[in-house]
């Protein structure tokens, strides 16, 4: 949520950096300004009037101790009018709050300074490409095929049993995906990431910090009974844990990683970009979360990218980043970096990892603090990535590292499936 004092400074910059994101700002913003100058003014009415409540009272005091009874009842009667008074200004300034609240709710994070201009995803920009890319035969197989062949996952099994989206993973395809979220966790507690096994159902509120609510709760599975949410990733648990907390400066950064299944409606989404693990309602993932003072958090953003980068490295991934526009970026996204890997035998790139600064934005609705210098609380900066999410590491690694003989399991891998090569 924007903080009001970002849109007091300059309401007009925040209008257009807004328009970057394609939103519409001008109206919700100069809204915004007009209701907290109404805000500000009941606030002073009514601290004036407890300035003069505090004059009467004494007024009262000494009015009895004279024995000026009738004078007492007087100002007792200013007392009575003065207190009708200040709780309907107190009914007003709350209204005022609410409503700001309810706007800025709906109002997207203003993008960085360094996000390009654009309406789609043909607009993002390529930034860095890594890694080698895969020599396949033209009647290479994809993932899907493999997954069969092999007997590593039945896409079919997970229909019967749940529905489209929801595999069950067989075999050395479960020990390869086990794999994977072992070698994840580990990097991420090399890089100093302290692991958190978060629940995978949250509340209403913890929905909100993080900004999924209001704005995707049609993404997410909602168990309405218990007013639950299914967590579409472990950001929001994580993330959470420091709402309404003031972290003593010295205590920053915050690190931590999480492994979740992650649960996601993917309304709307069809045709052949969700064949097989490209695009699933329920998929494992590692994540990675930092909670920053406002001065670091760019350095840590980018230290974010190292370690994504580096695990694909290690996996043998050809990999791009892209910087995405602002037309494209999440709706609580002050920045963000996508991650895409080269599927070899679909002959595309898949998006793998989302690594996001989102500034105070969600900061200002967690209420996530750190005590400085000065003694004062100020709010913090948090990031957050995917490092990595499963499905499609695992459709780029079968498909790339398929041969004659069979499909190649990546060397890091090793200590952890037990064997090099599914044939």
């Amino acid at each position: 949520m924007l903080t009001l004092q970002l849109i007091n400074d300059n309401p007009e910059e925040v209008i257009a950096r807004l328009a970057v994101k394609q939103f519409d700002g001008r109206e919700p913003i100069m809204r915004v300004v007009e209701l907290d100058k109404q805000r500000r003014a009941s606030q002073k009415r009514r601290d004036d009037n407890a300035a003069q409540l505090n004059k009467l009272a004494a007024q009262i005091g000494a009015l009895m101790k004279q024995g000026q009874r009738d004078e007492a009842e007087q100002v007792k009667a200013q007392v009575a009018a003065l207190k009708t008074a200040n709780k309907e200004i107190e009914d007003q300034v709350k209204a005022a709050e609410d409503a700001i609240e309810e706007i800025l709710l709906s109002v997207p994070n203003v993008p960085y300074s360094g996000v390009p201009e654009g309406k789609t995803a043909e607009d993002n920009i390529v930034e860095k490409t890594g890694g080698p890319m895969p020599d396949l035969p033209a009647d290479a197989l994809p993932h899907w095929d493999l997954a069969k062949k092999y007997n590593l996952i039945d896409f079919d099994l997970g229909v019967k049993i749940t529905g489209a989206g929801f595999p069950v993973y067989i075999g050395k395809g479960a020990r390869l995906q086990r794999a994977l979220i072992q070698f994840f966790l580990d990097e991420a507690g090399k890089a100093g990431y302290i692991e958190i096994q978060p629940p995978y159902v949250v509340n209403e509120d913890s929905g909100r910090g993080t900004g999924q609510l209001p704005d995707k709760e049609g993404q997410m599975y909602h168990c309405q009974v218990d007013n639950f949410y299914l967590i579409p990733t472990a950001e929001v648990p994580v993330t959470n844990i420091f709402r309404d907390v003031i972290i003593p400066q010295d205590q920053l950064p915050k690190k931590c990683c999480a492994y979740s299944a992650c649960f996601r409606r993917e309304a709307g989404s069809y045709g052949k970009d969700v064949r097989g693990l490209n695009r699933l309602h329920q998929f494992d993932k590692v994540e990675i979360v930092r909670i920053e003072r406002p001065e670091d958090s760019y350095a840590a953003l980018e230290e974010m990218k190292d370690h994504v980068q580096s695990l694909l490295d290690k996996l043998g991934l050809p990999w791009h980043i892209l910087r995405l526009c602002g037309g494209d970026m999440s709706f609580t996204s002050a920045i963000t970096f996508d991650f895409e890997v080269w599927s070899g035998a679909q002959q595309r790139w898949l998006e793998v990892s989302s690594v996001s600064n989102f500034e105070t934005y969600q900061a200002n609705r967690l209420k996530c603090r750190y005590r400085g210098d000065d003694k004062k609380t100020h709010l913090c900066h948090t990031l957050n990535g995917s490092a990595l999410a499963l499905p499609r590491i695992m459709a780029a690694m079968l498909e790339n590292n398929q041969t004659p003989q069979g499909i190649v399991v990546p060397e890091c891998l090793h200590k952890y499936t037990g064997f090099t090569i599914i044939d």
